[in-house]
């Protein structure tokens, strides 16, 4: 078992809030995912195929082109007859009422043969039909040369220029023979009366064949068998080749688009999801459970799953731009910042096989990514300064560009005729140069999340912070204490791998509340002890409250929750001894409430708050030591730290025996060395103190 793996209780509300962001994790996943991994083709025409030969995996039929379909469609509306529905009832109307008023209201102006040939010519104008003028003019400007005219359901394609216009019709009655028919007398008969127009369009008829008649036209050229190859790499993407791409997208978009392939489509996607995010979640609860333990932690880790897939099923459902442009690197460096390095690497891994799943490339990009991840990782040990981020993204940069030289290396791609693809490594670039606005999101995350990051405990380090400032001023032999608990605790932190700047800051800040009664502890002291005129159990007090005045002036100025959990478990639950001991030893029978010499605690919950318990203790019991020898220091080390080891101070939190063993060695080291005996300067006997040989000068020639 880790030996972070310390399980706690969750209470009923916080197991709910883990399986919802768990739950909810997997359902945005799955609806962000691109429907189908066809849209991550990326084909240009008359441009080289730059992916793996494409195979068919179904058969499917090959479109025409837009342009084919529009050239054909365009022709087939030149070519439409409109439809026009004719009147005979018009007709006959119309002759019947020529012949009836040539009898009785011309009939002194025409006789019977005006009459005879008049009826003939208006029946055979109607037969073959009058239109609108402006319907003729139309057709005209549209250069339709035929028009079908239906009766009864038959229709019959007609000239055009066999219909007639009202004008083209009275023209025509007009015409006769000028050897038979007097011209006079046909203008005095005023036939325009008798021409009206006896055909209309019928638009519902016409768009309803129009219709049917684009159905009707093949949309594909050819079809492409099960298993037979599309295009190979290299292979110049022509004009046939286009559209045996683009329908093959259409295809696999119309299949997603069925039940049965959408719930198959939906029903992997949310597989896949799961298996990440249950492999994410195993490593947590095997090694790091107490990740999981911290609501803020669990958040952190299911906004970091989530953010990176999005962008990159964003870039690639709407082909914004290439996804090696998007800063992954940010992953590893934020959680090897807040968390630590194997936790970066996992996170980082799981989060990169979730994003690779829509891609057309994944080795390509999990190996290119993977290489950036743990080079950010192993550069970024300490983020302490800006220098060492540009550091680690300039090491990033190379590495990536390296390895993607590396794959076109292995692949052929730079050994052939093709020009190389110098804009992936432009790409690149730019993702590594906007990875360094992790720097900027550092302070928003601590403050969403409450994490403390290293360049945070730096500026915290800084003696002219305000809080220290003022205890340097007003408790100095406690700023001195502070000051050597904070050498002593990194030195031990670093030996035995513990976070070195977090424990040192925390060190400088343990007794900040010390300020507010500096002359009640020994080491602000010269010479008067305000203790000896009060009782016991006041005197206890006032040394525990330096606990929870701490905690108030860490709230006063701002200081993060990690320090003030240094405040708090210094002391863990123990007691005053010194008051505690003097009190039974001057009550031996009064009966003692062990409460008021206790401090509140937590007990340290971690390594670096267990190490600076000890080194607490420690140098604080050094300087009651009459004389600094090896036997009485290493003497000293062992009774406190194997005290407190009995105690069981440090049951909760992850701490080995071998651990304490090495604070063990660090302490009594330090301590000989910052106590060693000093030598004596010899003086000088009476009557040899004069002054100094003045210099010889040179003799003047």
């Amino acid at each position: 078992m880790s030996r972070y793996n310390h399980h706690h209780s969750l209470r009923t509300r916080d197991r709910i809030y883990r399986i919802f962001f768990c739950v909810a994790s997997i359902v945005i996943l799955v609806m962000g995912m691109p429907t189908t991994s066809v849209s991550n083709l990326h084909y240009n025409l008359g441009e080289p195929w730059d992916n793996d030969p494409l195979i068919a995996t179904d058969s499917f039929r090959v479109l025409k082109s837009e342009q084919t379909l529009k050239r054909e469609r365009d022709s087939l509306r030149k070519l439409f007859e409109p439809y026009y529905s004719v009147d005979r009832r018009e007709a006959a109307a119309q002759v019947q009422q020529l012949i009836f008023s040539m009898q009785h209201d011309k009939k002194d102006i025409a006789n019977d043969s005006y009459i005879q040939q008049l009826r003939a010519d208006l029946i055979e104008i109607y037969r073959h039909g009058i239109m609108p003028s402006t319907d003729y003019d139309h057709l005209r400007s549209r250069h339709v040369d035929r028009i079908r005219i239906y009766e009864e359901n038959r229709s019959a394609s007609i000239p055009l220029d066999d219909i007639y216009t009202p004008r083209t019709a009275y023209e025509r009655l007009m015409r006769q023979d000028s050897t038979r028919f007097d011209r006079r007398v046909l203008s005095q008969l005023d036939l325009n009366r008798f021409v009206n127009t006896n055909l209309s369009y019928d638009e519902t008829k016409s768009q309803q064949q129009l219709r049917d008649a684009e159905e009707s036209l093949v949309p594909y050229i050819g079809q492409v068998k099960v298993g037979e190859k599309i295009v190979d790499r290299g292979q110049i993407v022509d004009s046939y080749t286009f559209n045996v791409l683009r329908s093959m997208e259409h295809y696999m978009s119309e299949r997603a688009r069925s039940g049965t392939e959408w719930l198959a489509d939906t029903g992997g996607k949310a597989l896949y999801v799961l298996i990440m995010s249950l492999l994410l979640l195993f490593y947590f609860r095997q090694f790091r459970s107490d990740y999981l333990d911290h609501l803020q932690s669990a958040l952190f880790l299911t906004c970091m799953f989530l953010i990176f897939p999005l962008a990159t099923y964003a870039f690639v459902q709407h082909q914004f731009m290439s996804v090696y442009m998007v800063p992954y690197c940010i992953l590893p460096v934020f959680t090897r910042i807040f968390m630590d390095s194997r936790t970066a690497f996992i996170t980082h891994t799981i989060t990169l096989l979730t994003c690779a799943v829509v891609l057309q490339h994944p080795f390509e990009f999990m190996v290119i990514q993977s290489v950036a991840g743990l080079t950010a990782i192993y550069s970024l040990r300490q983020l302490s300064q800006r220098s060492d981020l540009f550091s680690a993204v300039l090491m990033v940069i190379a590495a990536t560009l390296l390895a993607r030289f590396c794959l076109q290396l292995l692949q052929g791609r730079l050994s052939g005729p093709a020009e190389p693809d110098l804009w992936g490594y432009v790409h690149l670039v730019i993702a590594g140069v906007l990875s360094t606005i992790s720097y900027l999101l550092l302070i928003p995350i601590e403050r969403i999340f409450g994490f403390t990051s290293n360049v945070t405990l730096v500026e915290l380090s800084n003696i002219n912070n305000q809080i220290l400032r003022r205890m340097s001023e007003e408790a100095p032999g406690t700023f001195q204490h502070s000051m050597q608990v904070a050498n002593l605790a990194a030195e031990v932190a670093n030996r035995i791998g513990a976070k070195s700047q977090l424990v040192r800051t925390g060190a400088l800040y343990h007794d900040i509340g010390k300020v507010e009664n500096a002359v009640f502890f020994t080491e602000n002291q010269s010479g008067v002890n305000p203790h000896d005129n009060l009782p016991y159990e006041q005197s206890a007090g006032i040394i525990i409250n330096h606990v929870t005045d701490g905690l108030r002036l860490a709230d006063k100025y701002n200081l993060p929750q990690v320090i003030k959990d240094f405040i708090q478990t210094h002391h863990g639950k123990s007691l005053v001894k010194y008051f505690y001991i003097s009190y039974k030893n001057k009550y031996p029978e009064s009966p003692i409430d062990v409460a008021l010499f206790t401090y509140p605690g937590p007990n340290p919950q971690t390594q670096e708050q267990a190490i600076l318990m000890m080194a607490d203790a420690v140098e604080a019991a050094s300087r009651s030591l009459k004389t600094y020898t090896e036997e009485t220091v290493n003497a000293l080390v062992d009774r406190i730290i194997d005290g407190q080891v009995h105690e069981g101070y440090f049951n909760q939190c992850p701490i080995t025996l071998l651990d304490i063993q090495a604070a063990k060695d660090v302490f009594k080291q330090k301590l000989m060395t910052i106590y060693h005996t000093r030598i004596q300067y010899p003086e000088l006997a009476a009557g040899r103190q004069s002054a100094p040989d003045a210099p010889k000068t040179a003799k003047k020639g």
